[in-house]
Order: structure tokens, then sequence, then C-alpha cells
């Protein structure tokens, strides 16, 4: 399968945000640090082991994708799943691993809903990638996708809690509102890639396989789940 044809401007965007999200979340790392009162020392090995760990899997997924191993659907199975098989266990482990203990207990509730908001200029960039024919239209908010307001809600939701307002009850439930809208869009992917073309032949989603646009399942959708289990652990914690 061909490289998609897509805009300087949209290969851009898809560079641009997840780098941007992946910097959020070493800034996280060391404001966590910082109001759990830690020694700088332990906050810089925290912070440069965060930084050398995501900089690395940005790099390695770029690498794979660059290779077009990842866009043989025609194997049996496709190497593409390698990244739902690594992804969904790796956002568990994170959450539940020293570095989520940080994180929850480091940073307030706000902060975990508010980094959420990049899934608004996502969902943008997602409807450009539909216009340009890069991606189906069931992915954009043009079709089954409804994303967009997880991450428009989440900056209003993330300052209520900052002023104390709505709780944990505001927080629980644009969780579960946040979650279900990932969920969705997560299926309608599967739903088109060419292992299961629910949509047709004409609507497949293959330009996740490739550069820059790997990083779309690789670090902002890790992220996002990421980011929900971590709220649902501060909830609970």
């Amino acid at each position: 399968m061909a490289a998609p044809d897509a805009s300087s401007t949209l290969t851009t965007g898809f560079v641009v945000l997840p780098v941007v999200v992946s910097a959020a979340i070493v800034y996280g790392v060391a404001v966590a640090s910082r109001r759990l009162g830690e020694p700088g020392d332990n906050e810089r090995r925290w912070v440069l082991g965060t930084a050398i760990a995501v900089i690395g899997w940005l790099a390695v997924t770029w690498a794979l994708a660059s290779s077009g191993w990842l866009a043989r659907f025609d194997l049996r199975p496709p190497p593409f799943l390698l990244l739902p098989a690594v992804g969904f266990p790796l956002a568990a482990a994170l959450t539940w691993s020293r570095f989520g203990t940080r994180l929850v207990r480091g940073l307030p509730m706000a902060a975990l809903v508010g980094l959420q908001s990049f899934r608004f200029p996502l969902e943008l960039l997602m409807h450009r990638a539909y216009i340009e024919g890069v991606m189906p239209v069931q992915m954009s908010y043009s079709g089954r996708n409804f994303d967009i307001l997880a991450g428009l809600t989440a900056i209003p939701v993330a300052w209520a809690l900052h002023r104390g307002i709505g709780g944990r009850r505001l927080a629980l439930a644009w969780n579960i509102f946040g979650a279900v809208l990932l969920i969705n869009i997560i299926a309608v992917a599967a739903a088109a890639t060419p292992v299961i073309a629910a949509f047709g032949p004409d609507d497949l989603n293959t330009f996740v396989a490739y550069p820059p646009f790997v990083w779309l399942p690789a670090v902002l959708v890790l992220t996002a789940v990421t980011g929900h289990l971590m709220i649902t652990r501060a909830l609970y914690n």
C-alpha cells in the first residue's frame, strides 16, 4: 500500500501535536515531583528518564512506520496489530506503576483532565485528513467520530475542578463521557482497517501505518487511554 499523499500542513500538524503532548507529559512529571516535595536530584532523574523513554517511543514507532512493515496488512496477523497489542497493556502498566503513582499523587485532578484537551485540535487534524482524502470519513466528526466533544469539554471541566466546582462527581461523569467517546473512535478505526473493512474498500484506515500519522495511535491514543485510567485511579485512590 502506498503512503498517503497529504499536504505539508497536515503532516506538520501530526508531528507537532504528538511532540507537544509528549513534552506536556515530561513537564507534568516535573510538576508532580515539585508538588510532592522531592529533592532536586530525584526530580531530575525522573524527568530525564521520562524524556528518554518518550523520545525512544517516538523514534521506535516512527522507524517501524518508515520501514513499511506496519503497512503490510496482507500478512496474518497484520504487523500493525503490534501497536494496540503493546499500547493497551502499556497504558495499564504505566497507570499502576511508580510513574502513575507519582502523577496521580502529585498532580491535581484538573491537570489530569486538562491534558485531554489535546483531543480538540486532534479532531480538527483528523477532519482535515478526511477532507484531503487521507482518512475515511467515518473516523472524522463528519462521520462516526464524536471525540471532539471530549476535547472541547476538557478545558471547562478542568477549570471547574481547579476552582473547586463539581468535585469528584464532575470528574467521574466527564471521565465516563470521555472514555465512551474514545472507545467509540477506537472501534470505528479498527473497523475501518483492511482486516475488517467494515465500510467498504474505498474507506480504509491505512494512513496510521505511515509516519507521521503512526503517532496518532502510538502517542495520542495511548495518552488518551492512559489519561482516563489515571483519572480512574485518582478517583478511587
